[in-house]
């Protein structure tokens, strides 16, 4: 048994609309074993597993997974089963999986959901090993299994968000707001386009880099404060044991030492009361920083209140980590009791922080007279850090309805001037219901990425929900958190589509971001080049500020290989299904390919647009999918979906007496079919179908009629707007037509087009992509024997598994059994020569039509041919 690769689908898939992972795994000859005839697997496996015991399976209740274990399933069934268990048992709420057969007879696929990409991996592989120790006589014990787990449940620690984060991330999802985490690191992506926000923890992209520098320099701060009259403690830089006590005896004890520039409360000394303390609370504080903070110590109750934007969002008493004496216990055994507690654990994971008794804690037990193995009176407090910080144990009381006005306005006030938009005011003060200029208090520090944790898990009071105050800053009442998308899928004539609609949008002065199989281009500007048709193309432009619609080709095999790269689009168009790409990735017949294709009009807004092709064979099937409003499009007027969805309320696009029309509630007649470049004067169909198709997403996209008739208008079948698809050059007494035709549809279509053309002669420079089937290669050469009079055969130099010269036998032997002449046919296996050749033998009035595969080479062949006679014709 081994795993051939691992696939992520991070986004909505073909399996399902959860993230899934999938192993493609060999099981050799366990394939056709079922479990009951492996004595000591049941029990194996779930004594390692003993959540499958609650597994419904298919069955539909609890228990029904043993029973088919009892029966006797398939192994890869029992390993999608254990990989789910596994990621349950860290504590990930997963439930759906999916074992497929993949290639006959022993290679499976094996999917899953997963919620944290590097330990659902982690999870499949372990239970691989498990499985296959087994039947390898190498079973794993529970002692063997304990220490793996403790590496996934390390793992999944690592992996997860910090509390700040992860509240952030959840609010957003609560309200729909797309967002991405960054790899394993604490930054969110929110939005998409122009509407992007990051935040790193509680820091926003909103607050400027000089701004938290400033916040960073402690003395700094505090100068800026003291300037805008807001109480700060009295304090001095040192930079030696030295200075700090001079500065402590300057300044009068009690006084506070800590980094200059430390955070968490790490390095942080309080209520220091002679020169010995403070030259130990020195040097502790100057492992965090380059120099040392000694300032007044300010008596009071510590407090934290978190300003966001122009409010207080929350306030908190903050206490420091402490024990409380029983009579019986020991310091430490207290510390290791209160350990115990489920809310507490390592650093961030749970809502408090175990206790540590390190060298601070130890050094203030030594101040106060006290040892690890002093055993306190029953009542008695005992304290373990003179900081009040969570991060190191401490706890904290929601006071957010007791805080007076003239504290929330000096605290506001603070963040104001410092610049910060989520600000972690510290303020020391006998009682925060009393106000700060009659209780000498101050405010001792201001931190700019405040921990969250403290007001959304208080150990008393009342839980605050500053993650939604947070994303009401960014995203204010009615402002756009996301940008329009729309995405087109089918066999033919996405791309026109694609970039007639991203033309138009243009036009409307908005900057288009658009993906499609000549790059990614965000505005007038390609940054990408090559096809980029897949999920991750569509998030570089969703992630890019610049744009304001996404525009998004979204291909089969971005599909298959990836999902999506967006959630939900505003518009789906499906342009069409055609038998292609059959016998790849699986994809056993038209309705595997309808099947995948679909995905695109499933994952729509329910207030966005489906378009559809009325014409299309699948229609039926596609409408059953469908979601949002439905928006129908055909050639012909009188087609029956066409006829009764606008019987039924229905908006839809459609051809009549020559004219593009929208019907919505009342006929819109948009613009004449021969006035459309792209469709020459009416000659090309598959344009006249792409036109429709762009009208009625634009339409949907709330673009007025006039707009869409000025895009079609303006939108013409060059090199510069439509580069490859149906692309006439004036070679002086002869033409040339450049089309991406790759299977027998879009032939069809350039068929249509040639037949309708005067010429002397139809020459033909034709090729079909290795990985199409045998059936499809025959079904384009016997078009391209009936559209040309004289035929070049080419081959890719993708051949895609071919053989050389495979492809192009192929052809040559259907073509000449449809009866073509041979002598009008010839084979000249590289692309570029075979153009050349018949650019050289061209005879006036002839049409050349080149399907290529290398489009700026065969535009390079033309433009030197243009420009070589255009500088004869010149010597003439």
């Amino acid at each position: 048994m081994q795993i051939n690769n691992i696939r992520i689908f991070a986004g909505k898939n073909i399996y399902s609309f959860k993230p899934v992972i999938r192993m493609e795994v060999d099981l050799g000859d366990l394939c056709e074993k079922p479990t009951c005839d492996m004595p000591g697997f049941n029990e194996y496996i779930v004594e390692l597993f003993p959540g499958l015991k609650k597994h419904c399976c298919s069955l539909g209740y609890e228990g029904g997974f043993m029973d088919r274990l009892k029966e006797g399933t398939y192994i890869g069934h029992v390993i999608e089963h254990s990989i789910i268990d596994l990621q349950n048992s860290l504590g990930y709420d997963v439930a759906y999986g999916k074992t497929r057969v993949y290639k006959e007879p022993s290679v499976y696929h094996i999917i899953y959901q997963y919620i944290d990409e590097k330990c659902g991996i982690e999870c499949g592989k372990t239970v691989i090993e498990i499985v296959s120790a087994f039947f390898e006589n190498k079973n794993i014990d529970k002692n063997q299994f304990s220490r793996t787990y403790d590496n996934l449940k390390r793992l999944k620690v690592e992996g997860e968000l910090g509390p700040s984060t992860k509240a952030i991330y959840d609010e957003a999802v609560r309200r729909g707001i797309p967002v991405k985490r960054f790899g394993n690191e604490s930054i969110l992506q929110l939005g998409f386009g122009k509407n992007i926000k990051l935040v790193e923890a509680s820091l926003t992209s909103l607050s400027g880099c000089v701004a938290v520098d400033i916040v960073s320099d402690k003395h700094l701060t505090k100068k800026i404060l003291t300037d805008y009259k807001i109480p700060v403690p009295y304090g001095e830089i040192v930079y030696s044991e030295e200075e700090a006590v001079k500065a402590a005896g300057s300044i009068g004890y009690p006084v506070v030492v800590k980094p200059y520039d430390g955070s968490q409360g790490r390095g942080v000394s309080t209520n220091l009361l002679c020169d010995k303390d403070v030259k130990l609370a020195y040097n502790e504080a100057i492992k965090h920083s380059k120099a040392v903070m000694v300032e007044s110590y300010v008596e009071g109750k510590d407090y934290r209140i978190l300003v966001v934007g122009d409010k207080v969002s929350a306030v908190s008493e903050r206490k420091p980590p402490s024990v409380e004496g029983d009579g019986i216990h020991t310091i430490s055994e207290l510390v290791e009791l209160k350990n115990q507690d489920p809310l507490r654990g390592n650093h961030h994971e749970k809502p408090l922080t175990r206790i540590r008794l390190d060298n601070v804690a130890m050094d203030l037990l030594r101040r106060n007279g006290y040892t690890t193995g002093y055993i306190p009176k029953k009542d008695e407090i005992i304290y373990l850090r003179s900081n009040t910080n969570l991060s190191t144990g401490g706890t904290a009381k929601d006071c957010t309805d007791e805080i007076h006005p003239e504290n929330k306005k000096a605290a506001i006030k603070a963040a104001k001037v410092l610049e910060i938009d989520v600000a972690g005011i510290d303020m020391k003060i006998q009682d925060i219901s009393m106000p700060i200029s009659e209780s000498n208090g101050a405010i001792i520090e201001v931190n700019a990425a405040p921990g969250l944790r403290m007001h959304l898990y208080p150990s008393e009071g009342k839980p605050r929900n500053v993650a939604a105050d947070i994303l009401d800053m960014l995203y204010p009442n009615g402002s756009q958190y996301s940008i329009p998308v729309v995405a087109i899928t089918g066999t033919n004539g996405k791309t026109t589509t694609t970039r007639l609609l991203r033309h138009t949008l243009a036009l409307k002065g908005s900057k288009v971001g658009m993906t499609t199989t000549s790059g990614i281009f965000i505005g007038d500007e390609c940054i990408m080049e090559g096809d980029n048709t897949g999920p991750v193309s569509a998030q570089i432009v969703l992630s890019n500020k610049e744009t304001e619609i996404a525009v998004l080709e979204t291909a089969r095999g971005g599909i298959v290989r990836g999902g999506l790269g967006y959630d939900l689009a505003d518009v789906a168009v499906i342009t069409n299904i055609s038998d292609d790409h059959i016998g790849l990735d699986g994809i056993k017949d038209i309705e595997d390919l309808a099947y995948i294709k679909s995905l695109v009009i499933e994952a729509v807004k329910p207030e966005g647009s489906s378009v559809l092709n009325a014409d299309d064979p699948m229609i039926e099937y596609f409408l059953g999918r469908a979601r949002g409003n439905i928006i129908l499009f055909s050639t012909d007027f009188n087609n029956e979906y066409i006829v009764r969805h606008i019987n039924n309320g229905g908006t839809a696009a459609y051809m009549n007496e020559d004219y593009i029309h929208i019907y919505d509630k009342k006929d819109i007649r948009v613009m004449e079919v021969a006035k459309i470049p792209i469709t020459f004067n009416g000659c090309v169909k598959c344009n006249i179908e792409n036109s429709l198709a762009a009208a009625s997403a634009l339409y949907a996209l709330g673009i007025p009629a006039e707009l869409i008739e000025m895009g079609l208008k303006t939108f013409m079948p060059d090199e510069k707007l439509n580069p490859g698809r149906f692309n006439l050059f004036d070679m002086g007494d002869f033409k040339v037509l450049l089309d991406y035709g790759h299977n027998p549809a879009g032939f069809k279509c350039v068929s249509d087009f040639v037949l309708s053309q005067r010429a002397n002669r139809y020459v033909g420079v034709i090729g079909v992509p290795g990985d199409r089937p045998d059936s499809s290669i025959r079904h384009a050469g016997m078009l391209c024997g009936k559209m040309f009079t004289d035929i070049y055969i080419k081959e890719d130099d993708d051949l895609r598994g071919r053989e050389p010269g495979e492809v192009a036998e192929l052809l040559y032997n259907t073509i000449i059994d449809y009866g073509f002449k041979k002598e009008n046919m010839k084979i000249i296996l590289p692309e570029g020569e075979a153009l050349e050749t018949a650019i050289k033998n061209a005879m006036p009035g002839d049409l050349i039509v080149m399907f290529y595969q290398n489009f700026s080479k065969s535009l390079n062949i033309i433009k030197s041919y243009i420009k070589d006679r255009e500088k004869e014709e010149s010597l003439v």
